[in-house]
């Protein structure tokens, strides 16, 4: 009796076990849940530096972080872009990576600014996109897909709103906002940014976009 008991226990386990290690190769980051899965960005469109819409089926198949900013911010967005900048020296080589920062004031912010600020920083717009839009969809964008904003602020007039986040989005390769929202002012959290980045970039991707604006 007692072997038949030591034998089911011991291959329960392995079932346990076995079923354990066939999700985490099929399930992108279910091995390390603190990678959780936060949110799905919705569907966007957007225009970046050079005039060219840049579009949710862009990015599939590439790891990104998001990051809102205006060009005459005298506070905090230097600080944070320039937080951005070491995130974008360490992986401005690797071809599935990309920085999607989106203008929160789109009245000012054209894409010839946001061309000129891009030049000021001399970085490779294929890798750093600069972008902007309509306010309301920037915002709600921000909000509902990114987290970087409380999704009830889309309530409120959104002519007499200001989005001003020093929050960043890490996102992976399938769409998915992954693990925790990032402060992008803080030296520690760019650091870990920077190693989440490298874990979400070894995982696969379960679909593909190629020809599109990243790839010309």
């Amino acid at each position: 009796m007692r072997r038949k008991w030591i034998f089911y226990v011991g291959f329960f386990t392995l079932l346990v076990v076995g079923f354990y290690f066939t999700l985490a190769k099929i399930i992108p980051g279910y091995a390390d849940r603190k990678f959780q899965f936060l949110n799905y960005v919705q569907p966007f469109a957007f225009t970046n530096q050079n005039g060219e819409q840049v579009t949710q089926q862009d990015v599939v198949g590439k790891v990104y972080v998001a990051e809102y900013f205006f060009t005459t911010c005298p506070s905090i967005c230097p600080m944070m872009n320039n937080n951005m900048k070491k995130i974008y020296e360490e992986y401005k080589d690797e071809p599935d990576f990309l920085i999607l920062s989106h203008t929160c004031d789109p009245e000012n912010d054209n894409p010839g600014r946001l061309r000129q600020y891009s030049d000021s920083l001399n970085v490779n717009t294929k890798k750093w996109v600069f972008l902007t839009g309509r306010k309301d969809s920037l915002y709600n964008t921000a909000r509902v897909s990114y987290l970087l904003d409380d999704p009830k602020n889309n309530a409120q007039n959104i002519n007499e709103q200001f989005l001003h986040t020093q929050f960043f989005a890490l996102v992976d390769k399938n769409g998915n906002v992954r693990k925790k929202i990032y402060d992008g002012l803080k030296k520690e959290e760019i650091q870990e940014l920077k190693k989440d980045i490298a874990v979400l970039l070894r995982e696969p991707s379960q679909k593909r976009f190629v020809n599109n604006v990243f790839s010309k």
